[in-house]
Formats: C-alpha cells, structure tokens, sequence
C-alpha cells in the first residue's frame, strides 16, 4: 500500500460522481443513484426535523432516553431503514441475473460490492439490531422489571450499532465498500489483492457493532438473571425470554472470534501482519474457522428469538397454553450448545480429512432434532386450538410451512458428498435465505405487528398487514425456489455473468419475486401511515388488545416509563392469563412506592458521534483525527464516571393518580372477545376465551 494520508486515499475518483462523468453508463447510474438517495434521504430528514421544530423533543426525549423500551424502538427503525436498503440491493442483483446471459448493466466490481453489502447489511444492521430492539422493548416487561440491568450500557450499544451502520451508508457517498462478501475472506479482503478502502470500512463497522452487541449480551444476560419478578423461577420464564437468555449466552462466547478475527485482518492490513497471508507463517484458514466459529452460532442467535416470538404467537392466537413447555425449554438450550459444534461445515470443501467432514456432518444433521422438537411442539399447540388468523399467526404459519424446507435442504447440505456438489452455488444461497427469511424475518415482523399496540397505544391496519404477509410469502417463493433448481444445475453464486441460457428462466422467476418482496417492504410502509392515520378507530390503552397471556399485556399501553406501578408477584408460567381466569387481573394496591429509575444521558450518542469519526478517520488514514476522537471517547466516558444524579425518583402519589386512571379505564371499558378484536370497539380489554384453554 503506497498511499500514506487522507489525501492519498481520498481524492476525485472516491466520489461515484466521478465515474459518472468519466465513464457514463448503466453501471455508474446505478452507483450515483444509490449514493443520491443517501444523501437526499439525510437532508429531508434535516429539513423535515427543522421544519417541524422536533430537534428539542427529538433529543429530549429519545437520542438521550435511557428508557429500554425507547432503545428498542430506535433499534427497530435503524433496522427497517437498513432492510430498505438491503431488499434493494437484492432487487438490482436479481435484476442483473435476470438480464440474461452476458455481462448485464452492472460491472463485477459493482456486483461484487452489492452482495458484500447485501450480506453484511441483512445480518448485521438488519436482524441483529430488529431482534436486540424487540428483546429490548419486551423482556423487562415479560420479567416484571422496571428496566435493564444496566440501562446507559443499553444506550451505547445501541449508539456504537448505528454508528457502526452509518459507515456502510457513508461508503456509498465516499469511496466503496468491500467486495469479499459478507465474510470478507483472505485474500479478498488482504492489502495485496484489495489495497483500497472498501475492507477498511467493513473492518470497522463489524468491529464496533460487534462490542455493542457483546455489551446488549451481557445486558440481557443479567436482565433475566437478576431482575425477574417474585415467584418468576427458570420454568415460569415466557419462552421467549428462555430464547433470549440462549440468543445471549451466545453473544457472549460467539462474538469476540469474530472481534478478533477482524482486528487480526487489519493488523494484516495496516501493520502489515501476515496472520492471514501465504507468506511468513500466515494461514488464511485460520480465518474462516475464527469467522466460523462466529458465524453458525450466529445463525440461531438470530433464530432464537424468533421462535420464541413465534412460541407467544401461537399460545395467544390459539387460545391454548404452549403445548411441551419443558421439552421447548430444553430444546432451545440444546441447540444453543450444539450451534458451537458445526462451524466446519462452513469449509466441507477446503481440505481437511474424510473422518473431519464426517463428525460435523453428523453434528449438524443432530442439530435438526432439537428444532425438529419445536416443530412438533407448536403444531401441538395448534391442534385444536381456536385459531384466529390475524397477522402475527399468518406470518407464524408461513414459517411453519416454508422453514421446514429451509431445515431439509440444511440437512441435505449436512452430508459432506452432497455438499461437495453444491457448495458454491446458488443452492446454498437458496438455503441460507430460506432459514432466514421465513425463520427470522417473518417472526420479527410478527412481532411488529402483534406488539405494536402494546408499544404505541394503537393497533396495525389488519387488511395491509396481511398484504404484507403475503408479497414476503410469495415474494420469497418465486425469488428463492428457483435458485434450488439452478443451484443443482450447477450456477455458482456471486456470479454477475453467466453463459447458460438454461439459468435465464429462473433468474425471470427470481426477479419477479425480488420485486414481489420490493412490494412487501412499501406494505409495511404503507401499513404503517394508514395505521397512524386511522389511530383513533384501532386505540387499545387498556393494554391486552389480544387476550394475552403474559404481564406484558397487564399493564396500559403504551406502558409507563417505569412499566409496573407494583412489581408482581407470579404465581403461573402464563401468569396473566391465569389472573384473568380468577378474575383478580386487575388489582387495587394497597399502598404505592416511589419509584427510581435512570435519568437522561448524553452519553450513547457521544459515544455515537465520536465512534463513527473515529472509524472513517481510520478507514482514510487521518492519524491525527483517530487519535483525536480516541482521546475523546476515553474523556467523555470518563467524565461521565464522575456524575453523581444517574438516577430520578417518580414520587408515589403521581404513580398512585397514573395507575388509578387507568384503573377507572379499565372498569369502564367493554370487554370485547376474540371474534371482534380488529373491530373498534375492542380499546384493549379482552374477554378470556376459556373455550381452547387447556
């Protein structure tokens, strides 16, 4: 690497315009139309910011909200803006494939950039911040608890995850991204084969996410550890937070290979190391099995939690008790523990012995069962069930039916001969989205619309929601089914080109698909401003708008900022509904407390602020700025260390006014049962459906 500045790597050409001007064409559009879109997008949301006068409530009341359930609802909206630009550049991927055989509109270059982004976006900006928002949103009021354990550490993480994501939004605009995949192999990704900028960025960003997710893994560790309600023991935990306490246990001990595995790259890169290199000792294997080691146990600890959501869903819209409580219970910790065991699959074709292959194949192939079990479990649950289908049931019975392919074709990919066969081509990609679109995705959007109400105070429009459920269903068949086919016949993936007229058909099917799910995306949009909209016909303050079975839902909505005016006492797994059931549901407290919870704090968003200069200066070698905004990070830390007024206290007598108003709500409100919950009059007191329970 011979450039030694900022101005050595940063000059004209960094800047997608100029190969605009240079060298206009198809290619070139599609760049600056991606970078123009960055761009326009942050001065609207400036300008509507200033022209709306929200800077002061903005700041107030979410940028410095300690609050769990504010974090979770940032968390959320980074997610679906992130996912916005993930589908697109899906869509411009399919639709370069779809072009036919030949070089397309897009250069390899560009291609190799959009599914390095595609990937690193959709994992990591994309699921893993809208799974740590809902986690974020629900688990403290699931428990009985007031807050997190460790509420600023909530807020840093969150602020070094968007950070984080803002540098792959600022690679559009200056300089390019990486283009060794989401993986960023050696040597792809080494100083000799790629000396620009574009492994830097992605160095960065995963380096820094990756510490705000380790801290949200211990956060939520200790949340379910320490902060449970009275009476809440291990086996009355909501399944959900038994997902989340595994998704946790998984962070802990997945994330720093990862973390290291990066840090050693850019040791290669800037210090010219050689962990990774063919020369001086270096192994690039080492790098694939640290990555690895990271990235299947990543797999479900994305997974988890959606069955979790996907548990809760299936309890409350069955009107049934979870059927195999303590095999679900077991299952999950199984599979968290055998996620550790199969990292190798990843690398069946890269060189190590028959008998190797054979142990991880047969671990992986294990791995089935335990979610095999869960399978089971919820169509139990189902059985006999009164089933209604609102939206959160469809988005659940979708991945019953789709996600079980998506396991096959796992287990299929298992076998070490079979995988030799297929393992870089669009198979394995048809596979990987097939356990995460419908295994992840649809229950973080199940989760969106079954808890929406709790979080804002009104439900989601029923009618646009299921046009959502189904542009993602089909959008997802037509789009991935046929890359199973091509995938066999042999088309190798991350290929902007082919020669074989016989792929094009499918790749026709695919684009029809990609735009399908374009489709589903705006639905959700759209959803979303006739919702709020139409507000007043769908409110639902009393707080339990579906019969649920958890506390989360005996308490108002939206929930206070101290969640529970009385921390319960749980007697029941399903301690609500079973409060509904004997009528004590709603009690009176004798007496009421004050209450202390953590103030407002400017520290995530320096924290934010500083992190991102702080790696754009390293990605373009401003020495003086990385050590400038070191320097700052380690003093704003440090003088907040010195605060002492970290914590507020609500006086018993304004609890006391809350809670008894929404007391006298409550009893003045209709119960509505279950075949008029999407009706007006349902304001969020629902009348137990004793007719399923079992």
């Amino acid at each position: 690497m011979t450039d030694t500045g900022f101005f050595g790597r940063l000059n004209w050409d960094a800047f997608p315009i100029a190969g605009l001007i240079q060298t206009p064409n198809t290619n070139e559009i599609v760049a600056n139309a991606a970078a123009g879109i960055v761009v326009v997008g942050v001065i609207a949301v400036v300008g509507l910011l200033t022209l709306f006068r929200l800077w002061g409530p903005l700041w107030r009341d979410w940028l410095t909200s300690a609050d769990h359930k504010k974090i979770g609802i940032m968390y959320i909206v980074f997610a679906i803006v992130m996912l916005a630009r993930g589908v697109l550049e899906g869509v411009v991927m399919r639709a370069q494939q779809a072009a036919g055989p030949g070089p397309g509109f897009l250069e390899a270059e560009h291609f190799a950039e959009l599914f390095s982004t595609h990937g690193t976006i959709m994992v990591f900006f994309v699921a893993v911040p809208f799974v740590f928002g809902v986690a974020n949103y629900l688990v403290p009021l699931m428990i009985g608890a007031r807050d997190v354990a460790f509420p600023v550490m909530n807020q840093i993480s969150l602020g070094l995850t968007v950070s984080a994501g803002m540098m792959l939004m600022v690679s559009l605009v200056v300089g390019n991204f990486s283009t060794g995949g989401w993986t960023a192999y050696p040597p792809y990704t080494g100083a000799a084969f790629n000396p620009g900028v574009g492994p830097d960025y992605w160095i960065w960003a995963i380096v820094v996410s990756g510490i705000g997710t380790t801290l949200t893994g211990i956060n939520f560790a200790v949340t379910i550890y320490k902060l449970r309600a009275p009476g809440m023991k291990f086996m009355r935990l909501p399944m959900y937070c038994w997902t989340i306490i595994s998704s946790s246990i998984l962070i802990i001990f997945a994330m720093p290979p990862l973390g290291v595995a990066a840090l050693m790259l850019a040791a290669d890169r800037y210090l010219d190391f050689h962990f990774f290199t063919n020369d001086l000792g270096g192994n690039m294997m080492n790098y694939a099995n640290l990555f690895w080691l990271f990235g299947h146990p990543e797999v479900y600890l994305l997974v988890l939690p959606a069955y979790g959501i996907y548990s809760e869903v299936f309890a409350t819209f069955s009107a049934k008790r979870l059927y195999g409580y303590n095999s679900l219970v077991i299952a999950t910790m199984c599979i968290a523990v055998l996620s550790f065991t199969v990292w190798l699959h990843h690398f069946f074709t890269m060189g190590q012995s028959a008998l190797i292959n054979a142990v991880f194949g047969i671990a992986t192939m294990l791995i089935a069962v335990p979610t095999g079990v869960k399978v089971y479990d919820w169509m139990a649950t189902l059985y006999r069930g009164r089933i209604r289908f609102s939206v959160p049931m469809l988005y659940g019975l979708a991945f019953l039916m789709l996600f079980v392919i998506g396991g096959l074709s796992g287990v299929i990919l298992a076998n070490p001969t079979v995988d030799y066969q297929v393992h870089n081509t669009l198979f394995l990609v048809a596979h990987f989205h097939n356990a995460l679109l419908p295994g992840v995705l649809f229950g973080l959007l199940a989760a969106y619309n079954y808890w929406f109400p709790k979080a804002f105070g009104f439900r989601l429009n029923e009618f646009w929601g299921r046009v959502s459920v189904v542009c993602w269903t089909v959008g997802f068949l037509l789009t991935f089914m046929p890359l199973y086919f091509v995938g066999l016949m042999g088309m190798p993936r991350r290929s902007f080109s082919y020669s074989d007229a016989s792929f094009h058909p499918y790749m026709l099917v695919a684009i029809v698909g990609a735009l399908i799910i374009t489709c589903g995306l705006l639905s959700i949009l759209v959803q979303l401003w006739v919702s709020i909209r139409d507000r007043e016909n769908t409110r639902a303050p009393v707080g339990d708008p579906w019969d649920g079975r958890t506390l989360e839902w005996s308490i108002p909505s939206p929930p206070p900022s101290y969640n529970f005016a009385i921390i319960p006492q749980v007697t029941d797994r399903d301690n609500f509904a079973a409060a509904k059931e004997r009528g004590e549901a709603y009690p009176s407290p004798d007496a009421y407390e004050d209450i202390t919870m953590p103030r407002n704090t400017a520290i995530g968003f320096t924290l934010c602020v500083f992190s991102g200069v702080w790696m754009f200066a390293l990605v373009w070698w401003i020495w003086w700025l990385a050590a400038l905004m070191t320097v700052l990070m380690l003093a704003s830390f440090i003088v907040w260390t010195f605060k002492t007024d970290f914590e507020e206290v609500i006086p018993a007598e304004e609890v006391r006014k809350q809670h008894e108003a929404w007391l006298d709500l409550v009893r003045n409100s209709k119960p509505v049962d279950r075949d008029h919950e999407t009706a007006p009059e349902n304001r969020g007191l629902a009348r137990p459906d004793l007719e399923a329970v079992t």
